[in-house]
């Protein structure tokens, strides 16, 4: 379990991203972060991998202590994929910075790019690829480590709408195979209450929890024609439009 106890970020320009977070996620949620532009979902979730420490406050990983760096999967809002090496270069970098040798790594990475729809496109380079497609090797890269946590920052924002309900079904399914610990940042009340299980809400900068809701949506067919997905949405409406003053 993370728990975050008072948790503060102060950058050294003065400007105060977060205030006094206090949150816990089980192991095997699939956390959503939702809140207006510039209220520090970003900056917690750098806090969770490691690239940026709390000004305050603590984060508690438990008896185990923090997930080693090969642990952790980090997927950014822009692919960010090596523009001179192919799919399978690009997803097999991570394991290649471990000390992974090629022969022993490319099964895993063959066998993550046809768990992700791109068999076939193993030697393709970016620049032949779509934005969907990009942002599945993204995806796959992060995988390809076998993480035990996911930090997801706005990785559909881009997308046109199918591709982007097409990639969050892959994900659904890839968080029900594996139930690692997901947290997604997004901006769509939408998507926050279609993947996640638990969907904290941010108040504007410095960035506070305002609460959090629990959904148990993610086992259920047909998702986006329930009625309690629409309740779901209703009530984070609600929620997110008195989390942000006028």
């Amino acid at each position: 379990m993370i728990t975050l106890r008072h948790v503060a970020k102060q950058f050294g320009s003065g400007t105060k991203a977060l205030e006094d977070i206090d949150a816990e996620i089980q192991p095997g949620d699939f956390v959503a972060l939702l809140g207006p532009s510039g209220c520090g979902k970003s900056t917690l979730l750098r806090l969770l991998s490691g690239l940026e420490h709390p000004s305050s406050g603590e984060i508690d990983w438990g008896h185990n202590g923090p997930p080693a760096p090969g642990e952790i999967g980090y997927v950014f809002q822009d692919p960010t994929l090596l523009p001179w090496a192919d799919a399978a270069e690009n997803v097999y970098l991570p394991l290649r910075l471990r000390g992974v040798s090629r022969a022993a790594a490319m099964p895993r990475v063959s066998a993550i790019l046809k768990q992700m729809g791109l068999a076939g496109f193993e030697q393709a380079k970016p620049k032949s690829l779509s934005g969907g497609m990009k942002m599945r090797v993204s995806i796959a890269r992060a995988l390809v480590s076998k993480p035990s946590l996911l930090l997801l920052d706005e990785p559909f924002a881009a997308l046109d709408e199918f591709t982007r309900h097409r990639l969050q079904d892959d994900l659904l399914a890839l968080w029900r195979e594996s139930r690692m610990t997901v947290i997604f940042v997004t901006h769509s009340i939408y998507e926050a209450a279609y993947l996640a299980s638990q969907i904290i809400i941010m108040t504007s900068r410095p960035g506070r929890i305002f609460t959090t809701i629990t959904s148990d949506l993610q086992d259920e067919a047909q998702r986006r024609n329930s009625p309690a997905y629409h309740t779901t949405v209703s009530q984070i409406t609600e929620c997110f439009q008195r989390s942000v003053p006028a």
